[in-house]
């Protein structure tokens, strides 16, 4: 008896995750505190993706920075934001995970770089990821980047990412958009968890 060859999954059956990257921060650094400008901006565009997600149990990842504590855990960053007060503590609040949401840490600026990513999207079947976060000019790049070598498809909406200028923001959308062909239409611009 011949076995039917295994046809790669198509575009409908991939599976999308949603990645929120560094949004858990002091910004305890030199300008940190224009960037958590930028990063509230975009609090309730990321917030409208997660509930599309949660309303299609799609796997919503936490993507964070360790900032070098390497003894520190995702809840001890989280309580450190809550206790800092001013934007760390409102994009905290706001956007605090949920039970059935997952978190990675991540030592440097790609969240693939020497973190459990890989495998764990793998064991969650996905091939499809909307990038949201800060910074769009650096963790977000790195990790546009590394998603793009290991070809999952990428959306990277420009209302759901912050930077710290305007300028390096609309610079960084569009080398996303022209050197890998990534859609950065904004959420209202899209329906359901991906672009079709």
């Amino acid at each position: 008896m011949k076995r039917r060859k295994q046809q790669p999954p198509s575009a409908d059956d991939c599976k999308a995750a949603l990645l929120i990257i560094d949004m858990m921060n002091l910004f305890d650094f030199d300008g940190g505190a224009t960037l958590a400008k930028s990063a509230l901006a975009c609090v309730p565009a990321i917030a409208r993706l997660r509930r599309r997600f949660d309303a299609a149990a799609a796997p919503v990842i936490y993507i964070n920075d360790n900032f070098a504590h390497w003894q520190g855990e995702f809840r001890d960053l989280l309580a450190q934001c809550n206790l800092a007060g001013g934007s760390s503590a409102k994009i905290a609040v706001a956007l605090a995970p949920g039970a059935s949401h997952y978190y990675v840490l991540k030592p440097k600026h790609s969240a693939f770089l020497c973190s459990p990513l890989s495998v764990l999207l793998a064991k969650l079947d996905v091939r499809r990821l909307v990038l949201t976060g800060i910074s769009l000019d650096s963790c977000i790049l790195a990790t546009a980047l590394d998603a793009n070598m290991r070809e999952f498809d990428l959306w990277v909406p420009k209302d759901a990412v912050g930077a710290i200028s305007r300028d390096r923001k609309e610079k960084g959308l569009a080398l996303i958009h022209a050197s890998l062909a990534v859609d950065t239409r904004g959420t209202r611009a899209v329906e359901g968890v991906f672009p079709t």
